[in-house]
């Protein structure tokens, strides 16, 4: 993997000032960025989010998702603490990109769930790559993180890399009538963790 790291700015936003870092990934031809706040170097477990593109739901307000209510949620936590990184990586549809996202849409408005709709357009329900982390997170000089997620399977591969998860946020947000089912099968097929 190589993935390095581009320049940094200011970026304020409606929740406070974050300083957004770039980096490019040479062998995929991808860009993603850290935003952070505060002190993160520190050696202290930092409240994180990974965050995987969603054009539909953090740019176009989609509610047949929960993307973008947790990309908003994360970065209110994040400025209400003070401290904290969200990285968020270009890997649109769980990595299928988006063209095959509006494909996998159509099929789950016939009645295919979101994993049914990617195994029909032959893709894996889940191809999204955090490998890229270890080396962004390392750059930050962050080792150890609070880390907002309710997917199990983003939890085990950050450890993987040796990455110290002390704690892992719920995220409960963005519950409408249109995602009920996208939710459903999150938890059923996916196995992510929601609250009853």
């Amino acid at each position: 993997m190589s993935v390095s790291y581009v320049e940094s700015c200011r970026l304020p936003t409606q929740w406070g000032e974050f300083v957004m870092h770039g980096f490019e990934d040479a062998d995929h031809e991808k860009e993603h960025v850290v935003l952070s706040m505060g002190k993160i170097d520190d050696g202290e477990p930092v409240l994180a989010r990974v965050h995987s593109e969603c054009l539909t739901g953090d740019a176009l307000f989609s509610t047949r998702c929960d993307c973008g209510a947790q990309l908003s949620y994360s970065l209110e936590k994040i400025a209400s603490e003070g401290r904290g990184v969200l990285l968020y990586l270009k890997q649109e549809g769980r990595g299928i990109g988006l063209l095959n996202k509006v494909k996998a849409y159509k099929l789950q408005d016939a009645g295919a769930d979101t994993v049914e709709a990617n195994q029909h357009l032959g893709f894996s329900a889940d191809l999204r790559d955090y490998s890229i982390c270890g080396d962004m997170l390392e750059h930050l000089g962050v080792s150890a993180l609070r880390l907002m997620t309710n997917n199990p399977k983003k939890i085990a591969a950050l450890e993987a890399m040796g990455i110290d998860i002390v704690e892992r946020v719920p995220i409960e947000t963005g519950h409408t009538s249109h995602n009920a089912k996208y939710l459903a099968t999150k938890r059923g097929k996916m196995g992510h963790l929601f609250v009853d």
